[in-house]
């Protein structure tokens, strides 16, 4: 919940910021949505998953590229909610939010399975 939470604070912070002064929507959605992954890594690598976190070396460089990949899997889902909410003229918060919860359940669901799973 710390690393949710934490990303989430910098995602949706970021998005507020960045959609409020003018930022286009979907452009917003994924340039805050990179921001809160970076401190996500930081936060689960470091605290959350430290028990999990792979060796250095090769080991650690794979479980980096399947969380930057389940990162990748989010930020799909978050950019295309956001468009779609801008599609059906719906208020882009109101997709970001939407899409928040949608990537979350993902993104958890794959680190949780394959990013983190117990050695």
């Amino acid at each position: 919940m710390v690393a949710s939470l934490a990303g989430t604070v910098v995602d949706l912070g970021g998005f507020l910021l960045l959609y409020g002064n003018g930022m286009a929507p979907v452009l917003a959605a994924v340039a805050s949505y990179v921001m809160g992954v970076v401190i996500h890594w930081m936060v689960s690598s470091r605290f959350v998953f430290a028990d999990r976190l792979a060796s250095r070396g090769l080991a650690r460089g794979t479980q980096q590229l399947l969380f930057a990949l389940s990162a990748l899997a989010g930020l799909a889902i978050t950019a295309g909610i956001v468009w779609f909410a801008g599609e059906i003229d719906v208020d882009p918060r109101i997709g970001k939010l939407v899409a928040m919860g949608a990537s979350f359940l993902a993104v958890w669901t794959i680190r949780l399975l394959l990013v983190f799973r117990p050695a």
